[in-house]
């Protein structure tokens, strides 16, 4: 039994450590899981034919999915050492990063209004705005850290560079 658990135990601290350097945050999930959880209960479908909202849907998701392997790419690229998402070796500020100084989340959100798109549900619509008000507070404090991790170099790159999406601000 011992030798059962201690296996169990080793392949959950895998999964964990494989998850934690995801860029896929549990906010994104918890609030796709919402979407279509609410989709099934109170049906609040979007205007319009299915075709429509499969074709779109299918774009976003598509554009979102580009944006976050361009961006994890990117940031592999800058890795010298064994790539931790979570603990940056450099100021990525090259690519994706140029645009915005989070292309992982804003690639999430726009996968996530693909999919809320593609099964013709308003919902998505709905709750992103709340999930973006919610998930600022985490966008800060990571902010704060790659001040910290980057002192000299992060204060320029947050003055040009958006927090999410906008236009430069130079």
């Amino acid at each position: 039994m011992k030798a059962g658990v201690g296996s169990v135990r080793i392949l959950a601290g895998r999964v964990k450590a494989v998850y934690e350097n995801l860029p896929l945050p549990a906010p994104v999930v918890a609030a796709m899981a919402l979407d279509a959880a609410l989709a099934r209960l109170r049906p609040l479908p979007l205007p319009g034919p299915r075709s429509v909202h499969r074709m779109v849907g299918a774009g976003l998701v598509i554009t979102g999915a580009g944006l976050n392997a361009w961006a994890l790419a990117e940031r592999r690229r800058r890795s010298a050492g064994p790539f931790e998402l979570e603990r940056p070796e450099d100021l990525v500020v090259t690519g994706p990063y140029a645009v915005t100084r989070h292309p992982m989340y804003v690639g999430w959100w726009i996968i996530q209004l693909g999919a809320g798109t593609m099964a013709g549900s308003a919902w998505v619509l709905a709750l992103l705005p709340a999930e973006l008000l919610g998930k600022h507070r985490f966008v800060l404090s990571e902010e704060d850290t790659l001040a910290g991790l980057f002192p000299e170099s992060y204060p320029d790159y947050a003055q040009r560079v958006p927090r999410c999406l906008g236009l430069p601000r130079r």
